[in-house]
C-alpha cells in the first residue's frame, strides 16, 4: 500500500492500540484472574515466537556478505553489552518506571479529586496497599506494552519503510497485531497499556522522520542489525511476561543505536 502522506501508518497503528485498549478495560474486569494469567502467558509465548523470526536476521546474506560470516553474532552481542552498559549507567528502566508512575500518580489525583467532591475518602492501610498495587500495574502496563510496541522489528522496519516511500504495509500489519495484544494487555494491566499509546506515536514518529531525512542512505545489513538485536530485546520482554526472569529491557533500548554503527565499524575494518 503506497502513500503519499509519511506517518499515516504510525496513525493507523497508534488508532488501533487506543480501540484495543478501551475494549481491554471495557471488558477486562469481567474476567477471572485466570484468565488474565492465562492471557498474560499466550502473549508471552507468542513474542517469544516472534523474537526467534526477528532474531534469524543474523543470518541474513546481506549482513553476512557485508561484514564476514562470523561477525554478525558478535556484532549483536557486541551492541547489546554496551547498550545495556549505557542504559544501566543512565538507568533508562528506573527513569522510565518513574515517569510511568509520575503519570500514575497523576492520574490517580484527578480519579481521587472526583471522587472526593461526591463523597468523603477515608484512607486506610488497605487503601494505600491498593493505590500501590494499581501504581505497580500502571508502571507494568505501561512499560510493557511500550517496550513490545516499540522494541519490534516491524516498529523500526514499518517505520523506516513509511518514512522512505516504500509504503505502510509493514505498519498495517504491526497495527492489527498492536490492537489485539492491547485488548488482551488492558483486560489485565489496564489504563497503562492505553498510555502506551503516546510511546508508539512518540517513537514511531521519530524513526519515521529518520527514514525521510536519510531517504535510502541506510543498507540492508544495518537493517538486519537492527532487527536481529531488537529480536533478543524481545526475547528479554517474553521471559517478562512469563515471569521467568525480569531482565531490564529498558536499559537495553540504546543498542538499537549502537548495532548499525557497529555494523559500520566492522565493514570499515574489514
Amino acid at each position: 500500500m503506497d502513500v503519499d502522506l509519511p506517518g499515516l501508518g504510525t496513525l493507523i497503528n497508534v488508532g488501533t492500540i487506543v480501540v484495543g485498549s478501551l475494549l481491554g478495560m471495557a471488558v477486562g474486569h469481567r474476567l477471572p484472574q485466570r484468565t488474565h494469567a492465562v492471557v498474560t502467558d499466550i502473549l508471552g509465548l507468542v513474542t517469544l515466537l516472534v523474537a526467534a523470526l526477528s532474531a534469524m536476521a543474523v543470518t541474513d546474506a546481506a549482513f553476512v556478505a557485508a561484514t564476514g560470516s562470523g561477525a554478525p553474532v558478535l556484532i549483536v552481542l557486541g551492541s547489546l553489552l554496551i547498550g545495556g552498559i549505557a542504559g544501566s549507567l543512565l538507568r533508562i528502566e528506573t527513569r522510565l518506571e518513574a515517569l510511568a508512575g509520575t503519570i500514575q500518580g497523576w492520574l490517580g489525583r484527578r480519579s481521587d479529586g472526583a471522587r472526593t467532591s461526591r463523597r468523603p475518602v477515608l484512607v486506610d492501610a488497605t487503601e494505600t496497599g491498593q493505590d500501590e498495587t494499581a501504581r505497580e500495574r500502571f508502571i507494568e502496563g505501561w512499560l510493557t506494552a511500550s517496550l513490545l510496541f516499540c522494541v519490534g522489528p516491524l516498529a523500526i522496519l514499518g517505520s523506516l519503510s513509511d518514512g522512505l516511500g516504500r509504503g505502510i504495509d509493514q505498519l498495517l500489519l504491526k497495527s492489527v497485531l498492536d490492537g489485539f495484544a492491547a485488548l488482551a494487555f488492558a483486560s489485565s494491566f489496564g489504563i497503562g497499556v492505553l498510555l502506551s499509546a503516546v510511546s508508539v506515536a512518540v517513537v514511531q514518529g521519530l524513526v519515521t522522520l529518520a527514514g525521510v531525512l536519510l531517504g535510502s542512505v541506510l543498507p540492508d545489513a544495518h537493517i538486519a542489525a537492527l532487527t536481529a538485536t531488537g529480536g533478543l530485546m524481545l526475547v528479554g520482554i517474553g521471559l517478562r511476561l512469563l515471569h521467568i526472569k525480569q531482565i531490564p529491557v529498558g536499559d537495553l533500548l540504546p543498542a538499537l543505536l549502537v548495532a548499525p554503527l557497529l555494523t559500520q565499524l566492522v565493514i570499515v575494518l574489514r
